[in-house]
């Protein structure tokens, strides 16, 4: 056997058998096991490498399928081959990515309603948490193993979460974990409403985007997390609502369109190109609002600029508070 002698055209017709008759099936017909860690992906869908090698190698003219303990598979043998006929192979992780700030927030929000107890996996309440996690786009599919954020996994981070509290004697836990706990401490009411508010957006259904990528606004030690700060800038580029303010900004102000904080007018500077030209900030944070109607007594006209340094880190900075910092007052 010489899996050189491979084509794109046999490995294609083994996927073709591997959908129709499905993991369990098709497996089972070519005597392998499932694969744990080399898996070729086509359209989305994962196959176990090995088995679909071994079984497109019996679509080639005058060959038979091959069993599995006639040939290796490893990334040197099936993941190469595969790969050099253009197909994408991927490795499955050896363990689950670290928890996420947002998953933090709703693990320490279940701890601290507990009485700041951890809870044990049978608890509905973990069951209901795990369901909620794995519905979160924060990792991709590609980086969790099935035991992804189950109630074992969830029941341990409660424990984890607990153990940190003064007096106690922490059991394992990382340095955002520490970080989350001290916000709940700090500002318990508030980091309960933004536990809230992150249920609240996945119950309508406004995460279905990939947030596993970083956003180049987002501070990463944000006290809300990544959910809501994605759905804060959304709202802001929200081309209705922009047009929106500075129609009723111009109604105004003389027909005029520039800063709120220092005063830049891009048409001024920029002619034809810049009129009417600029950025649209939500004064109230969604976690704060805890509301999704869009007023424009909430909004303020903003330069790049001016922008940018409102949400360079959290807190974010107020209107007002970025005028007395470059002196605009």
């Amino acid at each position: 056997m010489k899996l050189s002698d491979l084509t794109v055209e046999a490995v294609n017709l083994a996927l073709d058998e591997f959908d129709l008759r499905g993991r369990d099936g098709f497996l089972s017909k070519y005597h392998y096991g499932p694969a744990r860690a080399y898996f070729v992906v086509r359209n989305g869908t994962r196959y176990d490498s090995k088995a679909v090698v071994g079984a497109a190698y019996g679509y080639l003219p005058g060959q038979d399928a091959v069993r599995s303990n006639d040939f290796s598979g490893g990334d040197k043998t099936v993941a190469t081959v595969l790969r050099k006929l253009g197909f994408e192979v991927q490795v499955a992780p050896t363990q689950n990515p670290d928890w996420a700030r947002d998953e933090l927030i709703l693990a320490c929000d279940l701890v601290a309603k507990n009485g700041w107890r951890e809870l044990r996996s049978t608890d509905d309440r973990v069951g209901e948490l795990s369901a909620l996690l794995q519905q979160l786009p924060l990792h991709p599919p590609a980086t969790r193993l099935d035991t992804f954020r189950n109630r074992k996994g969830v029941a341990r981070k409660t424990l984890d979460l607990a153990s940190l509290l003064p007096g106690r004697t922490a059991i394992h836990s990382g340095k955002l974990d520490l970080l989350v706990l001290n916000d709940f401490r700090a500002a318990p009411e508030d980091m309960a409403r933004v536990a809230d508010q992150i249920r609240q957006t996945v119950a309508d259904g406004s995460t279905s985007v990939d947030l596993s990528v970083a956003f180049e606004d987002e501070d990463e030690g944000a006290s809300e997390g990544r959910i809501l700060q994605r759905q804060h800038f959304a709202r802001e580029r929200d081309r209705k609502l922009r047009q929106r303010k500075i129609n009723d900004f111009k109604a105004k102000h003389d027909n005029q369109v520039y800063c709120e904080v220092c005063l830049f007018d891009f048409g001024y500077f920029y002619g034809a190109r810049g009129r009417d030209y600029i950025e649209v900030h939500h004064v109230v944070p969604l976690s704060q609002s805890g509301e999704t109607t869009n007023r424009l007594k909430d909004l303020v006209l903003l330069c790049a600029n001016c922008h940018r340094m409102i949400h360079r880190r959290s807190p974010w900075l107020k209107p007002d508070e970025l005028r007395a910092l470059i002196g605009n007052v």
